[in-house]
């Protein structure tokens, strides 16, 4: 392996974590929307909302993943925030 493979990699991890920090904090906020939703009998599951977050990540995403990509990343996580949601974490 080279070091520059090693390199790159160092920066990966260091990325994975930014974006794991990231993903931590986007919880802590879908648990605050979880309660307020409760508060006010708000159902979990607002598609209009869903299909909002994810067409406006395809129209902002520049690449080099694709829309099909982006889109099932986003998919995974708003599926985890709603399950978030619901457990009431």
């Amino acid at each position: 392996m080279t070091p520059r493979i090693w390199q790159r990699r160092a920066e990966i991890d260091e990325i994975d974590q930014r974006l794991l920090d990231l993903l931590n904090q986007r919880a802590r906020i879908v648990e605050d929307i979880g309660k307020l939703k409760r508060e006010h009998r708000m159902p979990v599951l607002d598609g209009t909302r869903e299909a909002e977050v994810l067409r406006r990540l395809r129209e902002q995403n520049r690449g080099p993943l694709d829309t099909r990509g982006v889109a099932a990343i986003f998919r995974s996580i708003i599926r985890e925030s709603r399950r978030i949601q619901e457990s009431g974490a």
